[in-house]
């Protein structure tokens, strides 16, 4: 009897540990499903070839799913949005307003000489 018992406990353990290395090895992707993360599902199956590795890549989706915020994208730095111009649209205003400013003193310049000619 004691036998039987012996066998059905480490039965027990030994599936308690297989599933417990699958969850802990899901914990990646669940993050990443959190965060919205793009790659999510690749996340998920290199936690299946990680596995299968001997979970050398483990740590890398670890990594990979923490880079990626829904907020930010990817790092920390804030994201450009709408109310704060890029340096891109901010350097074309200063050509807008400089091509402006050569065509108002191109016509200044115009009349000038006009009057010069006149006289």
């Amino acid at each position: 009897m004691l036998n039987i018992f012996a066998l059905i406990l480490v039965l027990f353990v030994v599936l308690f540990f297989f599933y417990a290395i699958i969850v802990i090895h899901d914990i990646p992707y669940e993050m990443a499903k959190k965060r919205n993360h793009p790659h999510a599902e690749a996340i998920h199956y290199g936690g299946w070839v990680s596995l299968f590795t001997l979970h050398a890549i483990w740590p890398f989706l670890w990594i990979w799913a923490t880079l990626y915020n829904k907020e930010t994208g990817w790092g920390s730095k804030k994201s450009n949005t709408s109310s704060s111009p890029s340096p891109n649209q901010e350097l074309l205003a200063k050509i807008d307003a400089l091509v402006e400013k050569v065509d108002h003193l191109e016509s200044q310049l115009a009349t000038v000489k006009e009057s010069n000619k006149e006289s």
